[in-house]
């Protein structure tokens, strides 16, 4: 089984922030940047709700395993709440 850092990469190859991703905080840094849409203009920002739907339907298409996609599922939902606090 990857970890969870490579299996986020297996999903994004071709973004440079993601082959520098050396540590679980790293991780969920990126992952808390996307799902707040940080690198898109506010006024096209799309809720972290809809960015969190996007990201398990990415990974539900992907080629991983069961185990791991299960597994970055949690933490996604994990960061979601942890950005999301009402």
């Amino acid at each position: 089984m990857k970890s969870l850092i490579e299996a986020y990469q297996t999903l994004f190859p071709f973004r440079g922030a993601t082959q520098t991703i050396s540590s679980m905080n790293d991780l969920e840094s990126i992952i808390k940047t996307e799902l707040l849409d940080e690198l898109t203009h506010p006024r096209v920002r799309k809720k972290s709700s809809e960015k969190l739907q996007l990201a398990f339907l990415r990974i539900d298409e992907s080629s991983l395993a069961e185990l791991e996609k299960t597994s970055l599922k949690a933490f996604y939902e994990e960061v979601f709440n942890s950005v999301n606090t009402f």
